[in-house]
């Protein structure tokens, strides 16, 4: 075990931590449950910093990592559903979980077949977490109908339209592979 992996495992903790406060009938609950959910996204960041300065990666953390990062947006936007219950939020929220199985399930498939490189973390993957990240924590700070909260669902569409669109260059990228050529296959 070492700090990375530390880290990582800090974030599934940190679930219903945020979960719990969130819920609470206090004034100061929806801050207070971002802010937890902002340190959990940034331990995502300190994590993987950590795994590469002091070459501590290891297969445990790589496995981990992307587990605790999916649990934690996978909660956060169900929590955001239940309590904005507005087809306008569960629509991005409902795009961002499905892609997230999805590009999920096409890695694990990828790596049994050897070709894991292929669906490999993009650029436009990077900002789309962080679109979703930040429209996430402005979700869970403000309530429904302010107007931070507004600005938060729109951000959340970006991270909506980021996502569907790094979808398709990961299934662009394992299509070959998806539907191999029968005469060179």
């Amino acid at each position: 075990m070492n700090l990375p992996n530390i880290l990582t495992l800090s974030r599934i903790l940190m679930i219903p931590v945020f979960v719990i406060i969130y819920y609470l009938p206090a004034e100061w609950s929806y801050v207070v449950s971002a802010a937890i959910f902002g340190l959990a996204a940034a331990t995502d960041w300190l994590d993987g910093y950590l795994a590469r300065k002091l070459d501590q990666s290891t297969p445990f953390g790589a496995f981990l990592d992307p587990v605790a990062d999916k649990l934690m947006v996978a909660v956060a936007l169900t929590v955001l559903i239940e309590s904005h219950a507005s087809f306008i939020l569960t629509i991005p929220a409902t795009v961002i979980i499905g892609r997230e199985i999805v590009i999920s399930a096409l890695r694990e498939w990828m790596a049994e077949i050897g070709s894991r490189g292929s669906v490999a973390v993009s650029y436009i993957g990077k900002i789309k977490t962080t679109a979703q990240m930040v429209a996430i924590i402005m979700l869970l700070a403000f309530p429904p109908g302010v107007l931070w909260a507004h600005l938060g669902t729109a951000l959340l569409y970006v991270a909506a339209v980021l996502t569907f669109w790094s979808m398709i260059l990961y299934l662009k990228a394992a299509w070959p592979d998806l539907f191999p050529d029968k005469e060179t296959g």
